[in-house]
This record gives structure tokens, sequence and C-alpha cells, in this order.
């Protein structure tokens, strides 16, 4: 039992040393080992080497499995006239003249584009053209051959039993410094130190954080980031996105007061930084809310406000109307474009097939989350154009700089 024991403490305290000198102190400072760099250029080699071993095997076996159909309906290429002429053609008795049965087709069409429209299909994920050995978006391509089984077999074996739990270990570590840190910090009477050390806290814990999922975050235009008493917008993809900025400036966060294990983390985080929580009953109240957020905006000492005006997740393929009311509050608008890799594993979260615990485990069971961010130049509403019109001005700025569609719905 003693054996046990020291084991189990040998354990720790190679853990902490790790924890301390290789993950807590670089991202104090911002800096990197290079270990994540080195991983992710390991892992496109691999992808890129399934690609062509998939490629190949398809050549080679003409009964291999091909890539489904990403999509709900199966669509044939061609045009509406070409397919009407085809399916005359097979009534030679009724060649172009017209048949009721033709009102079927029609029928067909528009049921196609109400079940699959173009909305609808930015709620769900979007398939990728090539297999990155994640069983999630598997389409029976690990059957090809035995090398590819067994890259699969050891992919699995490495991102559960070795990259999972380091992951877990990480995230506990990272939210367990936020939680002290800020109640540390928040006993503290205001002073400009103060504000120092709350950011200094808050910095560490997100860059933990994104050491835990393997993130490498490529920041693009740093002399436009977001200032002091601005409001910070962004296309909206993951909670994950609030980490994925926060690795490179502090924010205030804006949202709902809940309860249970965030509750406790907003509770600690509000001590030492002026985030904005509502309760819920505020958050029906549309001049509370502007008049809380103007409050904060004023104050140009403070941590500029981010918000993600689409009010909801989207599939990282488009950017949807945003909403107004972020707008109305005046100051200076921060534009940031994020764009996700999905190589390595697919950001987005939908809310309506997994929680936020299955979610997580997704995330921290893929291979790494790359992302690219711009900083684009700040931005005021023009005279004579009203909240909606700066809203959708903003919004094909961050869809045209992310290569994302910009759409009016």
């Amino acid at each position: 039992m003693e054996n046990l024991w020291y084991v189990a403490g040998t354990i720790f305290q190679l853990w902490m040393f790790v924890v301390v000198f290789f993950i807590m102190l670089p991202a104090m400072f911002g800096l990197s080992l290079g270990v994540t760099e080195v991983y992710i250029q390991v892992l496109v080699k691999i992808l890129e080497w399934a690609t062509l071993r998939i490629q190949r095997g398809q050549q080679e076996q003409p009964s291999a499995p091909i890539p489904l159909h990403t999509g709900i309906i199966e669509r044939v290429g061609g045009s509406m006239e070409e397919e009407m002429w085809q399916l005359r053609c097979s009534r030679p008795e009724a060649a172009g003249a017209f048949c009721l049965s033709d009102g079927v087709y029609f029928c067909k069409k528009g049921l196609e584009s109400i079940v699959e429209d173009q909305v609808t299909q930015r709620f769900s994920s979007e398939e990728l053209a090539s297999w990155n050995l994640l069983t999630r978006t598997n389409q029976n391509f690990y059957y090809i051959s035995l090398r590819l089984t067994i890259i699969w077999g050891l992919g699995v074996f490495v991102r559960y039993c070795v990259l999972l739990p380091f992951r877990i270990a990480l995230a506990s570590t990272g939210i367990s410094w936020l939680v002290i840190g800020t109640c540390v910090v928040g006993f503290l009477p205001e002073s400009s130190a103060k504000n120092w050390l709350s950011e200094l806290v808050h910095l560490t814990c997100y860059r933990i954080c994104a050491r835990g999922l393997s993130a490498t975050i490529h920041y693009h235009n740093k002399e436009n980031r977001p200032q002091k008493g601005g409001i910070c917008v962004a296309n909206h993809t993951t909670p994950i996105d609030v980490v994925i900025l926060a690795n490179d400036g502090c924010y205030a966060m804006v949202g709902q007061t809940h309860g249970g294990l965030l509750g406790i983390l907003q509770k600690s985080m509000v001590r030492s930084c002026p985030h904005v929580w509502f309760e819920r009953s505020e958050m029906k109240d549309r001049n509370t809310v502007t008049r809380r957020l103007r409050h904060h905006v004023a104050a140009k000492t403070k941590l500029p406000i981010l918000i993600f005006p689409e009010g909801t997740c989207v599939n990282n393929t488009s950017v949807m109307m945003f909403k107004k009311g972020s707008f109305e509050i005046g100051g200076t608008i921060y534009p940031v474009a994020i764009k996700y890799d999905r190589r390595f594993g697919d950001a987005f979260w939908n809310s309506s097939k997994y929680n936020m615990v299955s979610y997580l485990l997704r995330m921290m069971t893929s291979w790494a989350i790359v992302v690219n961010v711009w900083y684009l130049p700040p931005m005021t509403i023009q005279d004579g154009e009203d909240a909606a019109q700066f809203a959708n001005r903003v919004k094909s700025v961050i869809a045209h700089q992310g290569g994302l569609l910009d759409l009016a719905w």
C-alpha cells in the first residue's frame, strides 16, 4: 500500500512539474514550445498519405466503398430542362407533350427545396471530401487496405487513451486556475495592478484550455485588435470561439447568469473583471440590456465587449443575419472573422444533436483545433445608416475575409 502511495505521489509531482514549467509559465508569457506545431505537421503528413492511399485503393478496387452523398437529398447533375427531357424521352408516346404526371416532378423539386434549403444546411456538419481518420467522418474508407486500418486503430488509441486524459487534466487545471485566481484577485482593491493581474489570470487560463485542445491559432492583422471601450463582433461556430479569441486578449463577456458549475465560474470571473451578466428576467427587457451595455462601453478603461450577433452557432460555411441590437449601443465595432480547418476536427456545435458534455468530448477526442483569426479594421456607423444596415455591412466584411457565404437570412 505504501508503494502505491509512493507511485501516486511521484506521478502527481511529475504532472505538477510538467504543468508549471512547460504549460503554465509559457502560457503566462504567451510563449509556445513548438510541440503543437510539430504535432500538426505530423498530422498533415499522415492525412495526406491516407488521402493518396484511399484514392489509389479506389482505382485498384472498383468495388471499394465510395464517399456517400453528404446532404439529405441526392441530386443529379444537370438542369431541370435536361431532367425533364430525359423524363419525357422515357415515354416515347408522349415525347414533347405535357403529361399530368409531369406535375409530380415539380412537386418533388419543391419538396427538395423545402427539406434542404439554404438555411437548414448551415445547422448541420459539412462532410469532408476526404477521410481524416476519425470514425465520425468515416465513409468506410478504412476497409480499403490493412495499413490504413492499422493507422486508424492507432489513431483511436492515441486520441482516447493518450490525448483525452491529458486534455481533460489540462482543462481541469485551467478551470481551477480561473476560479482560484479570479477569487484571489477579486479581494484586491480597485487599481491598475488589480486589472493587470486579472488579465494575466484570464489569459493564462484560456491559454491552458487551448493547449488542452491542441489548438493552433493563427492571428492576422494584430494591429486591428479590439481596444478598450469598443465592441468586438465575430461569426459564431462553437462555444470554443471564446477561448480562441481570449488567447490573444481579454474581453468582457456578455450573457445570462446560470447555476451549477457555470454559475460558479461566472461569479468568480465577475469578481476580478467587469463582465456583463444578466438575470433571465433582464434578458427579456431590451432597454435594460442596452442601457447596461452602453454604460460599459462609455467607460473607455473597461475591456472590449465580446458579442456574437448571429445569436446561434453556424457550421462555419457562412455568416447568417446579425441581430441589430449589438449595433444600436454605439461606439466602435471591431469585426473579427474566424475560420476553422475541418481536416483536424469539426468545431461546429450542433446544439440540437449534442449536449455540451458530448460536444466537449468530441472536441477532446478530435485530432486538433486549427483556426485562423482575422482582426479587421474598426468600423463605425455612417451618417444616414441605421443599425440594421450597419450590421449587414459588418457581416459582409467578416464573410468576405473568412471566405464564408454572406446569407441574408
